[in-house]
C-alpha cells in the first residue's frame, strides 16, 4: 500500500517552518497519520526550530538590517607603529562598520611589508580560519563570517628592516530578514541511534545556487574514519552516506556551518551546529516477491523469517534497498489519497514503518486470513506482515519485526516485476552507484 508524502513524513527534524520535499511519486493508497506522540515531538521540534531561526533571522524585508550595509564606513583603527616602520596594514571593512555582508567584505592588507601575523575573533572567542598569502601581501578568510555577528581583527606587519606596526579594529556582520534565509531539514537526532543504512537528509527551504559553498559548509564525519560523500537530488536537497553500509557502534556527526553562507545571491544560510548519532547492530531484511518471504538477517546471518504478502499484480512492489525512514504504531491508509478512487479505507493499520516518499510501508496486516502470507501476493505495493486489530499481540510477525526495527535498518525487495525504486524516493541512495553518487 502507498500513501501521499506529507512535509511531517519527510522530514523528521526542523530547523525552521518550511516544508519538505516533495514526494518522490505516487503509488497504492495510503495517508500516513502520526500517532498523539509523533506529533506533539514533531511540534516541539518545529517550535524549538522556529525559535532558532528568530535568532538568527531580523524581521526586515530587506536582506539587510540597519547599520552601515556597505562595510566600509566607521572611525579609524588603532594602529600601533613601530618607530621608522614603514610597512601599513589596512583592514576592510573599516573600524566599526555595521551591516557587513558575510562573504567578501573582510580584507586585511599590507604594504611596504609583509603581513605576518592576523587573528579574527567572534565576540564569543571563535577564531576565523584563514590564510596569509604567500607573498604576505593579504589575509582572507577561509570561509563565511557568520551573520548578525562582531567582529575584532588584530593585524601585523613589519617591513623589511623587521619593524612591526599592528592594527586592531572591529566590525560587525548583517542581521538577514527573515524573507533571505534559507535553512535545511535534517532527519537526524542528537543522541539517536539508527540502523547500518542511515543517510542524512537535508531539504532546504529555498533554492541553491552556490552548491559548492553550501556543500563545503556541511560536512558528516564518523567514528571509525570513513569518506562520507554528499550527493545533490536537486537544488534544494542534498543526502550524505558513506560508500558501504555504517559499521555497528559508529559514531557520527552531522556539522551544518550554514550561518552566514550565501545560499544564492539574496539568501543566507542560518544553523550552525553539530549533530551527533550512533550506528546500532546490524540488521538488513530481503522481502522475496517470489518466496513471499520475508527473512531478516543480523550481522550477515538469517535470525528470523516471516510469510509475507507483497504486491499484487495490478499493484507491484518496488525492487531494490529501501531505508526505514520512519516508525508509526497506526497508519491510515485512504485509496483516495493516491488516486486509487474507494479501493479501500483502513484506519487502523497496525505497526507502519515507511520505506519510501510515495508510500512504500512494511506493517501489519489483520484483515487477511494468515493463510495469504507467504502464498499470495494481496498489498497495494507495500510488504505485509500478519497481525492483529489494534496491534496488540507482540508475538505476530507485525508487531515483532516493528518492536526489533530501527529508523536506518535496510529492507530489500527482490524479484518484483517492479523497477527498482528510485534513490531520491525516500532515503534510498543505496541504489546508486558510488561513481554516480560522488559526481555530484
Amino acid at each position: 500500500m502507498m500513501t501521499e508524502q506529507t512535509a511531517a513524513d519527510t522530514a523528521t527534524r526542523v530547523e525552521g517552518a518550511g516544508p519538505g520535499s516533495p514526494a518522490a511519486g505516487t503509488r497504492g493508497g495510503l495517508r500516513a497519520l502520526r500517532g498523539a506522540r509523533g506529533r506533539k515531538g514533531l511540534m516541539a521540534l518545529a517550535l524549538g526550530a522556529v525559535l532558532l531561526g528568530a535568532a538568527a533571522c531580523g524581521g526586515n524585508a530587506d536582506a539587510h538590517s540597519g547599520g552601515q550595509q556597505d562595510g566600509k564606513s566607521g572611525s579609524s583603527a588603532n594602529s600601533t607603529t613601530a618607530a621608522g616602520s614603514q610597512a601599513a596594514v589596512t583592514v576592510l571593512p573599516k573600524n566599526g562598520a555595521t551591516g557587513v555582508d558575510t562573504s567578501g567584505a573582510l580584507k586585511v592588507s599590507a604594504a611596504k611589508g609583509k603581513l605576518t601575523k592576523v587573528a579574527v575573533t567572534a565576540a564569543d572567542g571563535t577564531a576565523v580560519d584563514g590564510a596569509i598569502s604567500a607573498d604576505g601581501a593579504s589575509w582572507a578568510p577561509k570561509g563565511a563570517l557568520r551573520t548578525h555577528t562582531k567582529y575584532s581583527v588584530a593585524a601585523t606587519a613589519t617591513d623589511d628592516a623587521g619593524k612591526a606596526t599592528s592594527t586592531q579594529s572591529t566590525f560587525t556582520t548583517l542581521k538577514p530578514a527573515a524573507s533571505a534565509t534559507n535553512y535545511g531539514i535534517f532527519n537526524v537526532d542528537q543522541g539517536a541511534t539508527y540502523g547500518v543504512g542511515m543517510e542524512v537528509r537535508i531539504d532546504f527551504n529555498k533554492a541553491i545556487t552556490n552548491q559548492a559553498d553550501v556543500r563545503h559548509a556541511i560536512t558528516v564525519t564518523s567514528t571509525p574514519s570513513v569518506p562520507v560523500e554528499g550527493h545533490w537530488f536537486s537544488n534544494q536537497r542534498i543526502d550524505f552516506r558513506p560508500e558501504q553500509y555504517w559499521a555497528p557502534g559508529t559514531k557520527v556527526t552531522l556539522h551544518l556551518k550554514l550561518d552566514g553562507v550565501k545560499t544564492s545571491k539574496t539568501t543566507y544560510g542560518a544553523q550552525y551546529k553539530d549533530v551527533s548519532f550512533t550506528i546500532g547492530r546490524s540488521q538488513t531484511s530481503v522481502a522475496d516477491n517470489k518466496t513471499k518471504m520475508l527473512t531478516i538477517y543480523r550481522d550477515g546471518k538469517v535470525f528470523k523469517t516471516y510469510p509475507a504478502s507483497l504486491g499484487d499484480a495490478q499493484h507491484t512492489t518496488y525492487n531494490g534497498k529501501m531505508v526505514i525512514e520512519s516508525k508509526e504504531p497506526v497508519v491510515d491508509m485512504d485509496s483516495q489519497s493516491v488516486g486509487l478512487g474507494n479501493a479501500y479505507h483502513i484506519k487502523d493499520v497496525p505497526h507502519g514503518m515507511r520505506l519510501s516518499d510515495s508510500g512504500t510501508y512494511t506493517h501489519g496486516n489483520y484483515w487477511r486470513p494468515v493463510s495469504t502470507f507467504g502464498h499470495e501476493n494481496t498489498s497495494h505495493g507495500c510488504v505485509g506482515l500478519h497481525d492483529v486489530k489494534g496491534g496488540g499481540d507482540p508475538n505476530t510477525p507485525a508487531a515483532w519485526f516493528y518492536n526489533h526495527s530501527l529508523i536506518g535498518d535496510i529492507v530489500q525487495v527482490v524479484n518484483s516485476p517492479d523497477k527498482v525504486i528510485a534513490p531520491s524516493n525516500g532515503i534510498n541512495g543505496w541504489n546508486m552507484a558510488w561513481s554516480q553518487w560522488v559526481e555530484s
